[in-house]
Protein backbone atom coordinates (compact mmCIF):
# COMPACT_ATOMS: atom_id res chain seq x y z
CA UNK A 1 0.00 0.00 0.00
CA UNK A 2 1.60 3.52 -1.33
CA UNK A 3 1.78 5.62 1.73
CA UNK A 4 -0.75 8.41 0.79
CA UNK A 5 -3.18 5.60 0.54
CA UNK A 6 -2.43 4.19 4.45
CA UNK A 7 -2.37 7.80 5.78
CA UNK A 8 -5.72 8.62 4.40
CA UNK A 9 -7.38 8.79 8.05
CA UNK A 10 -4.47 10.36 9.58
CA UNK A 11 -6.00 13.40 11.91
CA UNK A 12 -9.23 12.46 11.13
CA UNK A 13 -12.06 11.70 13.83
CA UNK A 14 -14.39 8.59 13.28
CA UNK A 15 -16.94 7.99 16.39
CA UNK A 16 -17.64 4.02 16.36
CA UNK A 17 -20.68 2.90 18.12
CA UNK A 18 -20.42 -0.72 19.67
CA UNK A 19 -17.19 -0.54 19.71
CA UNK A 20 -16.57 -1.75 23.45
CA UNK A 21 -15.80 -5.68 22.01
CA UNK A 22 -15.91 -7.73 19.15
CA UNK A 23 -16.12 -6.08 15.94
CA UNK A 24 -16.60 -2.16 17.17
CA UNK A 25 -12.91 -2.64 19.10
CA UNK A 26 -11.15 -4.58 15.92
CA UNK A 27 -12.65 -1.22 14.01
CA UNK A 28 -11.81 1.25 16.45
CA UNK A 29 -7.96 -0.24 17.06
CA UNK A 30 -7.25 -0.16 12.99
CA UNK A 31 -8.43 3.27 12.22
CA UNK A 32 -6.54 4.67 15.45
CA UNK A 33 -3.74 2.91 13.88
CA UNK A 34 -4.70 4.32 10.16
CA UNK A 35 -3.92 7.73 12.27
CA UNK A 36 -7.43 8.41 13.10
CA UNK A 37 -8.29 9.87 16.41
CA UNK A 38 -11.10 7.65 17.60
CA UNK A 39 -14.87 7.91 19.93
CA UNK A 40 -14.86 4.66 21.28
CA UNK A 41 -19.05 4.48 21.64
CA UNK A 42 -20.53 1.66 23.97
CA UNK A 43 -23.29 0.76 26.00
CA UNK A 44 -21.01 -0.02 28.85
CA UNK A 45 -18.35 2.67 29.74
CA UNK A 46 -15.90 0.18 31.10
CA UNK A 47 -15.71 -1.33 27.93
CA UNK A 48 -15.11 1.18 26.30
CA UNK A 49 -12.43 2.65 28.41
CA UNK A 50 -10.81 -0.58 28.23
CA UNK A 51 -10.88 0.24 24.56
CA UNK A 52 -9.55 3.98 24.28
CA UNK A 53 -6.66 2.91 27.04
CA UNK A 54 -5.69 0.00 24.29
CA UNK A 55 -5.52 2.95 21.81
CA UNK A 56 -3.96 5.46 23.87
CA UNK A 57 -1.22 2.16 24.77
CA UNK A 58 -0.48 2.22 21.00
CA UNK A 59 0.03 5.80 20.95
CA UNK A 60 -2.92 6.81 19.24
CA UNK A 61 -5.94 9.09 20.40
CA UNK A 62 -9.57 8.04 22.07
CA UNK A 63 -12.20 9.37 23.86
CA UNK A 64 -14.61 7.27 25.40
CA UNK A 65 -17.97 7.81 25.68
CA UNK A 66 -20.61 5.66 26.92
CA UNK A 67 -24.57 5.74 25.04
CA UNK A 68 -26.90 3.97 23.26
CA UNK A 69 -27.68 4.35 19.98
CA UNK A 70 -31.26 4.57 20.43
CA UNK A 71 -30.97 7.52 23.28
CA UNK A 72 -31.46 10.77 20.86
CA UNK A 73 -30.22 12.70 23.55
CA UNK A 74 -27.27 10.92 24.70
CA UNK A 75 -25.56 10.60 21.37
CA UNK A 76 -26.64 14.35 20.84
CA UNK A 77 -24.65 15.06 23.84
CA UNK A 78 -21.58 12.49 22.75
CA UNK A 79 -20.92 14.49 18.97
CA UNK A 80 -21.12 17.76 21.34
CA UNK A 81 -18.58 16.54 23.10
CA UNK A 82 -16.71 15.20 20.10
CA UNK A 83 -16.69 18.65 18.94
CA UNK A 84 -16.11 20.10 21.43
CA UNK A 85 -12.56 18.30 22.30
CA UNK A 86 -11.79 18.24 18.55
CA UNK A 87 -13.88 20.11 16.59
CA UNK A 88 -14.78 18.15 13.77
CA UNK A 89 -16.77 14.90 12.88
CA UNK A 90 -15.50 13.02 9.96
CA UNK A 91 -15.98 9.12 10.34
CA UNK A 92 -19.16 7.56 11.94
CA UNK A 93 -19.19 3.89 11.65
CA UNK A 94 -22.98 2.32 12.34
CA UNK A 95 -21.17 -0.67 14.36
CA UNK A 96 -23.58 -1.19 17.08
CA UNK A 97 -25.69 -4.07 17.20
CA UNK A 98 -27.98 -6.53 19.25
CA UNK A 99 -29.77 -10.30 18.08
CA UNK A 100 -33.04 -11.66 19.05
CA UNK A 101 -32.93 -14.78 16.68
CA UNK A 102 -36.13 -16.99 16.72
CA UNK A 103 -38.29 -18.50 13.74
CA UNK A 104 -40.80 -16.05 12.32
CA UNK A 105 -43.05 -18.43 13.67
CA UNK A 106 -41.69 -17.85 17.57
CA UNK A 107 -40.95 -14.03 17.08
CA UNK A 108 -43.20 -11.29 18.40
CA UNK A 109 -43.50 -7.74 18.29
CA UNK A 110 -41.22 -7.02 20.66
CA UNK A 111 -38.22 -9.29 19.47
CA UNK A 112 -39.16 -7.23 15.92
CA UNK A 113 -39.27 -3.73 17.32
CA UNK A 114 -35.75 -3.89 19.79
CA UNK A 115 -33.76 -5.46 16.91
CA UNK A 116 -35.38 -2.92 14.27
CA UNK A 117 -34.73 -0.37 17.19
CA UNK A 118 -31.24 -0.77 17.60
CA UNK A 119 -29.90 -1.58 13.92
CA UNK A 120 -32.30 1.20 12.06
CA UNK A 121 -33.51 3.70 14.40
CA UNK A 122 -30.14 3.74 15.81
CA UNK A 123 -27.84 3.95 12.85
CA UNK A 124 -30.61 6.84 12.06
CA UNK A 125 -30.35 8.75 15.10
CA UNK A 126 -26.43 8.65 15.17
CA UNK A 127 -26.70 10.15 11.28
CA UNK A 128 -28.81 12.46 12.06
CA UNK A 129 -26.22 13.92 14.54
CA UNK A 130 -23.34 14.26 12.56
CA UNK A 131 -25.38 15.11 9.07
CA UNK A 132 -25.03 19.06 9.55
CA UNK A 133 -21.81 19.24 10.87
CA UNK A 134 -20.40 16.70 7.94
CA UNK A 135 -22.85 18.92 5.63
CA UNK A 136 -21.12 22.12 6.72
CA UNK A 137 -17.37 20.72 6.84
CA UNK A 138 -18.17 19.52 3.11
CA UNK A 139 -16.45 16.63 4.41
CA UNK A 140 -18.09 12.97 5.60
CA UNK A 141 -17.52 9.48 5.35
CA UNK A 142 -20.88 7.06 7.02
CA UNK A 143 -20.17 2.84 7.21
CA UNK A 144 -23.61 1.04 7.60
CA UNK A 145 -23.17 -2.02 8.86
CA UNK A 146 -25.31 -4.36 6.87
CA UNK A 147 -25.24 -8.27 6.83
CA UNK A 148 -25.77 -11.29 4.22
CA UNK A 149 -29.02 -11.83 6.24
CA UNK A 150 -30.55 -9.10 5.18
CA UNK A 151 -29.14 -8.94 1.58
CA UNK A 152 -29.99 -12.87 1.09
CA UNK A 153 -32.06 -13.74 4.25
CA UNK A 154 -31.42 -16.39 7.12
CA UNK A 155 -33.47 -18.76 9.14
CA UNK A 156 -34.64 -17.11 12.27
CA UNK A 157 -33.20 -13.43 11.61
CA UNK A 158 -36.77 -11.79 10.14
CA UNK A 159 -35.97 -9.14 12.56
CA UNK A 160 -32.34 -8.91 11.98
CA UNK A 161 -32.42 -9.62 8.33
CA UNK A 162 -35.17 -6.53 7.76
CA UNK A 163 -32.96 -4.02 10.14
CA UNK A 164 -30.23 -4.71 7.87
CA UNK A 165 -31.89 -4.37 4.61
CA UNK A 166 -33.28 -1.31 5.69
CA UNK A 167 -30.01 -0.37 5.79
CA UNK A 168 -29.19 -0.45 2.80
CA UNK A 169 -31.77 1.54 1.48
CA UNK A 170 -30.71 4.07 4.03
CA UNK A 171 -27.32 4.51 2.41
CA UNK A 172 -29.09 4.56 -0.68
CA UNK A 173 -30.69 8.05 0.11
CA UNK A 174 -28.04 9.46 1.79
CA UNK A 175 -25.48 9.10 -0.73
CA UNK A 176 -27.84 10.38 -2.90
CA UNK A 177 -28.96 13.69 -0.14
CA UNK A 178 -24.54 13.88 0.37
CA UNK A 179 -22.92 13.67 -2.71
CA UNK A 180 -22.83 17.51 -3.03
CA UNK A 181 -21.24 18.08 0.75
CA UNK A 182 -18.67 15.60 -0.12
CA UNK A 183 -20.78 13.15 2.12
CA UNK A 184 -20.20 9.22 1.25
CA UNK A 185 -22.31 6.55 2.46
CA UNK A 186 -20.99 2.82 2.34
CA UNK A 187 -22.05 -0.43 3.95
CA UNK A 188 -20.04 -2.98 5.46
CA UNK A 189 -21.61 -6.46 5.66
CA UNK A 190 -18.89 -8.59 8.08
CA UNK A 191 -18.87 -11.74 8.56
CA UNK A 192 -16.87 -11.93 12.37
CA UNK A 193 -16.46 -14.16 15.39
CA UNK A 194 -18.32 -12.33 18.12
CA UNK A 195 -20.69 -12.33 20.60
CA UNK A 196 -23.28 -12.36 18.35
CA UNK A 197 -22.28 -14.52 16.26
CA UNK A 198 -21.56 -17.49 18.21
CA UNK A 199 -23.94 -19.73 18.04
CA UNK A 200 -24.62 -18.92 14.85
CA UNK A 201 -22.01 -19.77 12.74
CA UNK A 202 -20.02 -22.99 13.41
CA UNK A 203 -17.09 -23.55 16.19
CA UNK A 204 -14.28 -24.49 12.98
CA UNK A 205 -15.42 -21.52 11.16
CA UNK A 206 -14.86 -19.02 13.94
CA UNK A 207 -11.43 -19.51 14.10
CA UNK A 208 -10.94 -18.47 10.95
CA UNK A 209 -13.38 -15.46 11.39
CA UNK A 210 -10.88 -12.77 13.47
CA UNK A 211 -12.85 -9.48 13.82
CA UNK A 212 -9.39 -7.44 13.05
CA UNK A 213 -9.96 -9.39 9.28
CA UNK A 214 -12.98 -7.37 8.65
CA UNK A 215 -11.82 -4.09 9.62
CA UNK A 216 -8.95 -3.15 6.75
CA UNK A 217 -12.04 -3.19 4.50
CA UNK A 218 -13.07 0.79 6.23
CA UNK A 219 -9.86 2.34 4.88
CA UNK A 220 -11.63 1.42 1.33
CA UNK A 221 -15.44 2.75 2.68
CA UNK A 222 -14.18 5.82 4.93
CA UNK A 223 -10.68 7.05 3.54
CA UNK A 224 -10.06 10.17 1.47
CA UNK A 225 -10.96 8.13 -1.84
CA UNK A 226 -14.01 6.39 -0.92
CA UNK A 227 -17.05 5.07 -3.04
CA UNK A 228 -20.25 5.94 -2.20
CA UNK A 229 -23.41 3.96 -2.65
CA UNK A 230 -20.77 0.37 -1.92
CA UNK A 231 -21.91 -2.68 -0.28
CA UNK A 232 -18.43 -4.19 0.75
CA UNK A 233 -18.85 -7.21 2.28
CA UNK A 234 -16.04 -9.57 4.39
CA UNK A 235 -14.94 -12.35 6.38
CA UNK A 236 -11.56 -14.37 7.17
CA UNK A 237 -9.47 -12.01 5.04
CA UNK A 238 -12.04 -12.11 1.68
CA UNK A 239 -13.73 -9.12 0.87
CA UNK A 240 -16.18 -8.89 -2.83
CA UNK A 241 -18.89 -6.40 -2.98
CA UNK A 242 -22.97 -6.87 -3.66
CA UNK A 243 -25.38 -4.60 -5.85
CA UNK A 244 -28.74 -4.31 -6.21
CA UNK A 245 -29.82 -4.94 -9.67
CA UNK A 246 -32.59 -4.33 -11.94
CA UNK A 247 -32.93 -6.37 -15.10
CA UNK A 248 -33.64 -5.26 -18.55
CA UNK A 249 -37.02 -7.10 -18.55
CA UNK A 250 -39.77 -6.95 -20.47
CA UNK A 251 -42.75 -4.52 -21.64
CA UNK A 252 -46.25 -6.25 -21.38
CA UNK A 253 -48.53 -3.54 -21.15
CA UNK A 254 -52.22 -3.32 -19.70
CA UNK A 255 -55.07 -5.61 -21.35
CA UNK A 256 -57.01 -8.47 -19.82
CA UNK A 257 -54.54 -10.94 -20.17
CA UNK A 258 -51.67 -8.60 -18.51
CA UNK A 259 -51.19 -11.50 -15.98
CA UNK A 260 -50.78 -14.30 -18.14
CA UNK A 261 -48.49 -12.29 -20.02
CA UNK A 262 -45.99 -12.18 -17.00
CA UNK A 263 -45.94 -15.52 -16.01
CA UNK A 264 -45.44 -16.26 -20.01
CA UNK A 265 -42.53 -14.23 -20.22
CA UNK A 266 -41.17 -14.63 -16.39
CA UNK A 267 -38.02 -16.30 -18.11
CA UNK A 268 -37.24 -13.18 -20.55
CA UNK A 269 -38.12 -10.68 -17.23
CA UNK A 270 -35.63 -12.24 -15.09
CA UNK A 271 -32.92 -12.75 -17.41
CA UNK A 272 -30.13 -11.12 -15.99
CA UNK A 273 -27.59 -10.75 -18.57
CA UNK A 274 -28.58 -6.84 -19.09
CA UNK A 275 -29.03 -5.96 -15.40
CA UNK A 276 -28.20 -3.35 -14.21
CA UNK A 277 -26.83 -1.23 -10.72
CA UNK A 278 -29.62 2.08 -11.14
CA UNK A 279 -27.87 5.39 -10.23
CA UNK A 280 -30.98 6.10 -8.06
CA UNK A 281 -34.40 4.67 -7.11
CA UNK A 282 -36.55 6.53 -10.13
CA UNK A 283 -34.25 4.61 -12.28
CA UNK A 284 -36.68 2.15 -12.71
CA UNK A 285 -39.80 4.20 -13.52
CA UNK A 286 -38.38 5.94 -16.18
CA UNK A 287 -37.12 2.87 -17.42
CA UNK A 288 -41.01 1.60 -17.41
CA UNK A 289 -42.47 4.92 -18.53
CA UNK A 290 -40.19 4.52 -21.52
CA UNK A 291 -41.70 1.22 -22.62
CA UNK A 292 -44.79 2.50 -21.90
CA UNK A 293 -44.35 5.64 -24.77
CA UNK A 294 -43.10 8.58 -22.67
CA UNK A 295 -40.06 9.02 -23.58
CA UNK A 296 -36.15 9.64 -21.58
CA UNK A 297 -37.77 12.34 -19.06
CA UNK A 298 -36.73 12.30 -15.84
CA UNK A 299 -39.59 11.59 -13.44
CA UNK A 300 -38.14 12.11 -10.19
CA UNK A 301 -39.19 15.05 -7.90
CA UNK A 302 -36.88 16.48 -5.49
CA UNK A 303 -38.25 17.35 -2.21
CA UNK A 304 -37.24 20.16 -0.20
Amino acid sequence: MAKGERMSLEGRVAIITGAGGGLGRAHALYLAGQGARVVVNDLAQAAADAVAAEIAAQGGQAIAIAASVTDEAGVAAMVARVMDTWGRVDVLVNNAGILRDKSFAKMNLDDFRLVVDVHLTGAFICAKAVWDIMREQRYGRIVMTTSSSGLYGNFGQANYGAAKMALVGLMQTLAIEGEKYGIRINCLAPTAATQMTHGVLSENSLDLLAPSLVSPGLLALAGEDAPTRAILCAGAGHFATASVTLTAGRYIGAGAGAGEKVVANWDGISDRSDEIVPAYGFTQAERELANAGMGGDRVMAVPR
